[in-house]
């Protein structure tokens, strides 16, 4: 075992350990951290006793809810691990860790091999970008394969491999993983070469015409090579038994580097960062995990947090730091957070995850932002108990755990409840037993309801002045006219003005601006409408008897007809499919998934299997896993994830009114 090192090694990985429920990711985390030194004792999922699923759900559950980091240092390196959760019910929390990695490493199970959630994962990583290491586990249990699981693998996830061990005695307690070399075995030397001369047309004449490339020559294209996502280097052992893991803290470390800091702007001086995670003391303070891409940040700085509004409109909150201490340092006190390190952050009151950090005034556009697709269900939580303020707690815990899960977005609902926002049934279990363990609430949630929402079809305006409506009692000494019309897809609700700024005090164009994004949370349908552009047209006020409240209360008014005559459109959440089923189960298979409102876009096969892939309605994905087992004799493989949404009309498109 390798002592920790406690000086700062020249430089940080970042690196996610990504998996399928069940595959081993938390148990390699928990191997990598006791091999290299950084803990003492290992610890066991079984047990409930591991660094990274620190949660009792968690540990209850095995299974990972929440990202957590760790960290070891290997030679001249530190590696932060992110253990992320691998249930499909927080793929966004997964999509979230993504864009603060310089790589990752994909768990798969050598027993149960590519399993659906794992495909899902695998095409999330190459569309952000990200170099991934295969690391094949549980070779010690019974039924573990190796060439049939390579031979999935290029199927299915990545078709260019460079299997890195060598097995013996695989499936049986005894099995052994040992890493292969280049520059001693000449049979592996030609394996490699083969595979990445197919990417390299210099390196393809060297292989066929010669002189042969050398071993040094071999480790710098594989390395190449694996950073641009051109192929994967794959390693077989055992979490539990520390099999492969030599072999694989030797690729994180060779094969992966940390992206460069230059990707975030042309100011390298601006600190810009992404909040991951938030943690709590058991006071309540908040603790934010921050990836740093460019700048420094100290104790006792100011910085910006930059995030999206339910509505989408861009928010800024400016804090102090207070205190921070970098993951993986030894040392204790005062700390200084670098490009391309992870740091918790004290002293932020409203941080929130998902937030990008700046400095002081400084632009948003922190590195890889991504619009993750908003939950598509809806459900009511009440407190079991009616007793006297039990519904205000629950809503204060609900709003507490927003925090960690923005997406979440608990609101006050009818009756004393709490409407919060879902990916999934899975998360009201989750939800459920946190409230009971950490609040002490024992609460009750109804059946969750599609979640649509409203865009403009056309473009509409409306207009009220002074001197042509009542004034008084009853009408508004204010001047509004307003353009509505649709915006592009995914910005939200963006607010203009057609008018000269300083028409109005500032007061009355606050007013303004401030109703047009709490009007548009209510469509006409009952939705709320979004990537929608409303343009202040008109304004005039009469000093001094106009004040805010008449700009507000005419606001609405003219808003309503506006958007009245431009029409809105009900759109319902949809999920990309994918299904791999017998072939002779396909005529059944295709009208089940049209009987749900499926849109199948491709299908293709062969003698033996056939694979469907479409877009289903978000609240027909259940009743699909349901019934494909029955279709297909148990052999569907099925996965999905959010996948933007479509028009929809009849009973469901007036469903948000009630």
């Amino acid at each position: 075992m390798q002592p920790q090192h406690t000086q700062q090694p020249p430089h940080t990985l970042n690196i996610g350990i990504l998996a399928h429920v069940d595959a081993g990711k938390t148990s390699l985390t928990e191997r990598l951290l006791y091999d290299t030194g950084a803990i003492g004792r290992l610890g066991s999922v079984d047990a409930g006793d591991t660094q990274t699923d620190t949660g009792l759900i968690e540990r209850q559950r095995g299974i990972t809810v929440r990202s957590a980091v760790a960290s070891f240092t290997a030679g001249a390196t530190q590696v932060n691990l992110i253990d992320t959760p691998g249930h499909t019910d927080f793929v966004a929390e997964v999509e979230r860790v993504l864009g603060v990695l310089d790589g990752a490493v994909l768990v798969l199970s050598a027993v149960e091999g590519v399993q659906a959630h794992t495909r899902v994962l695998m095409r999330t990583l190459r569309a952000m970008g990200l170099p991934v290491l295969l690391f094949a586990n549980k070779i010690d249990r019974p039924g573990a394969r190796r060439d049939e699981l390579l031979a999935d693998i290029r199927r299915r996830l990545a078709p260019r491999l460079v299997p890195m061990t060598a097995v013996q005695a695989l499936g049986a307690p005894s099995a052994r993983s040992e890493g292969e070399s280049l520059d001693g075995d000449p049979e592996f030397r030609a394996r490699v070469a083969e595979t990445l001369a197919d990417s390299d047309d210099a390196l393809l004449a060297r292989v066929v015409d010669g002189p042969a490339p050398s071993a040094g020559e071999l480790r710098t294209a594989l390395a190449e090579q694996t950073r641009a996502g051109l192929v994967h280097p794959v390693y077989f052992g055992s979490a539990r038994t520390g099999q492969g893991i030599a072999p694989l803290v030797e690729g994180i470390t060779t094969l992966l580097r940390p992206a460069p800091d230059a990707r975030t702007g042309p100011d390298p001086a601006d600190p810009r960062g992404t909040v991951f995670a938030v943690e709590h003391t058991p006071a309540g303070k908040r603790t934010a995990l921050v990836r740093l891409f460019s700048g420094t940040l100290t104790p006792r700085q100011r910085v910006t947090l930059h995030r999206n509004g339910p509505d989408g409109a861009p928010l800024a909150l400016t804090g102090r730091i207070t205190s921070l201490q970098v993951v993986g340092r030894a040392e204790q006190g005062p700390g200084r957070l670098a490009a391309g390190e992870i740091g918790r952050l004290g002293g932020l009151a409203e941080v929130r995850v998902g937030d990008r950090l700046t400095g002081p005034g400084g632009r948003d556009g922190g590195p890889r932002a991504a619009h993750f697709p908003p939950p598509a269900f809806r459900t009511l939580v009440r407190p079991r108990e009616a007793a006297p303020g039990a519904p205000a707690r629950l809503y204060a815990a609900l709003r507490r755990l927003s925090e960690q899960d923005p997406l979440l977005h608990a609101a006050p609902g009818p009756d004393g409840a709490t409407s919060v926002l879902l990916h999934g049934e899975i998360q009201k279990e989750i939800i459920a037993a946190t409230l009971a363990h950490d609040f002490g609430i024992d609460a009750v949630f109804e059946p969750s309801s599609t979640v649509c929402l409203e865009r403009p079809a056309g473009v509409g305006e409306a207009s009220e002045e002074i001197g042509r409506q009542a004034v008084g009692p009853g009408g508004f000494w204010a001047t509004v006219g307003l353009r509505v019309e649709p915006a592009p897809r995914n910005s939200g609700v963006l607010f203009r003005y057609e008018t000269e700024l300083g028409a109005l005090p500032r007061a009355f164009h606050a007013a303004i601006e401030e109703t047009v994004h709490a009007a548009l949370r209510t469509g006409p349908h009952g939705w709320a409408v979004t990537d929608c552009a409303v343009t202040l047209i008109r304004s005039g006020f009469a000093s001094p008897v106009s004040t805010a409240g008449d700009f507000r209360g005419l606001t609405r008014a003219v808003l309503d007809r506006a958007l009245a005559r431009a029409g809105t459109e009900v759109y319902e959440p949809c999920h990309a499919f994918d299904v791999e089923i017998p072939a002779d189960a396909l005529p059944a298979v295709t009208a089940c998934l049209a009987g749900l409102a499926a849109e199948i876009r491709e299908t293709a096969g062969g003698l033996t299997s056939w694979q469907v892939r479409g877009v289903i309605p978000a609240s027909r994905v259940r009743a699909a896993e349901q019934r494909l087992p029955g279709l297909t004799r148990g052999e569907a493989l099925w996965w999905s994830r959010p996948d933007g949404d479509r028009p929809v009309s009849g009973a469901a498109a007036a469903a948000g009114r009630r």
